[in-house]
């Protein structure tokens, strides 16, 4: 059995997830780190034992010889260090989502090919335990036919949260409800539609973005329609003094299973439900773990399940199920959703003309780039608050 080498390129707290599920997994050895601050390279070394350590991706790569790099590192990073990495012919797994814009993936997707390796992209909550448990359900035909599907976010600002969480909701969707065919949608900012001005910076460097409240149809394949909510809440949403995070409902013909991110799943046996009563009928449905998985380990338990499904995908020569392709899919389907929304029309998906179609509204209306904000999301809202005239 081939034990399959790993270096984590990018050590904060993505990189320290990656890196303990490569580590405990019984397949892959991390191998080395790389990252400009050596103070987050030694304590994420000294916590899973890996000295070799470097500033250098290039130098790491020639030295160490890994079968993957893994890039969990910003979104604005992403390209760069794709590109760079794909130039060794190295198989890469990067943090969601793939990129900042289409053209930036479709070159990343391009030079994987062209190098004969694989992409995977972090959307671990499709190969988890509780998504795992919902597709058996679905697939057994305990829901029968599936009609419709919603999911909603965490209650980011609505662009933010499409480019952030969004892409975990897709994914979601694509699985059982098919690709998206075509998208319709509604942004709205300050309780109107968005204007050219409101084409903004995203925080935490996730590219440009448009909308505070986003509500998107989507018409995925075999006549399954789903709808995508993208709202910002005063807070992130709760339950007493816990985080619900995004949410998931898939109706059957026959009954429901709903998804609380990538932690819980319940099925309900009946395509109706009424506000009164029946609420004991939401059956919970058991998380599933990989045989290999310590319930013990530090790393999440869908992080190890996506490094699972790479093994076995490198071992089987196919690519992950959270492929470069799907993930490209998920961008087309977003940059989908706000092109319909500043354009007024359905957009068919996959788009022809793959620029920004947030970047080219603005400039179609005499714009130019809009001005930085805050990095940081609290500060970033409190600067869009000021924008907006509510400060």
């Amino acid at each position: 059995m081939r034990m399959y080498r790993v270096a984590i390129l990018g050590c904060g707290g993505r990189g320290k997830a990656a890196a303990l599920a490569y580590h405990e997994h019984l397949r892959t050895s991390v191998v080395a780190l790389c990252d400009l601050v050596k103070e987050m390279r030694d304590e994420l070394g000294d916590s899973i034992g890996v000295t070799a350590r470097y500033e250098d991706l290039d130098l790491m790569i020639s030295e160490s010889n890994p079968d993957i790099v893994a890039i969990p590192t910003s979104t604005e990073f992403h390209y760069d260090l794709c590109m760079r990495v794909l130039e060794h012919g190295v198989n890469i797994e990067v943090e969601k989502p793939i990129a900042i814009d289409l053209e930036q993936a479709d070159a990343i997707i391009s030079k994987a090919n062209d190098k004969g390796v694989r992409v995977a992209v972090h959307h671990q909550g499709r190969v988890g335990g509780a998504m795992k448990a919902a597709y058996i359900a679905y697939q057994s035909g305990r829901i029968g036919e599936l009609r419709y599907i919603n999911g909603s976010g965490k209650g980011y600002y609505g662009g933010f949260g499409l480019m952030n969480i969004g892409t975990h909701i897709l994914n979601a969707i694509f699985k059982l409800g098919g690709h998206c065919r075509s998208v319709s949608s509604v942004l709205s900012t300050n309780g109107r539609p968005v204007t050219p001005t409101d084409v903004i910076p995203s925080p935490y460097g996730m590219g440009t973005i448009a909308g505070e409240f986003i509500t998107a149809n989507l018409h995925l394949q075999d006549n399954v329609t789903a709808t995508l909510l993208q709202h910002r809440f005063p807070e992130m949403a709760k339950i007493g003094d816990k985080l619900v995070g995004h949410t998931m409902e898939f109706f059957g013909l026959e009954g429901r299973i709903f998804l609380q991110g990538h932690a819980k799943a319940w099925i309900f046996p009946d395509p109706h439900q009424l506000p009164e009563g029946n609420i004991e009928s939401w059956e919970p449905l058991d998380k599933i773990y990989p045989d290999s998985y310590d319930k013990s380990n530090q790393s999440e338990e869908d992080d190890y399940w996506f490094v699972e499904e790479y093994v076995k995908a490198l071992d089987e020569n196919r690519d992950h199920e959270c492929s470069g392709l799907e993930a490209l899919h998920v961008m087309e389907t977003m940059m989908g959703i706000f092109e319909s929304g500043v354009y007024g029309k359905r957009i068919e998906i996959p788009q022809v003309i793959r620029d920004h179609p947030l970047a080219r509204w603005r400039k179609e209306n005499g714009l130019n780039e809009p001005d930085g904000m805050p990095r940081k999301l609290p500060e970033w809202l409190d600067a869009e608050d000021r924008r907006l005239g509510r400060l």
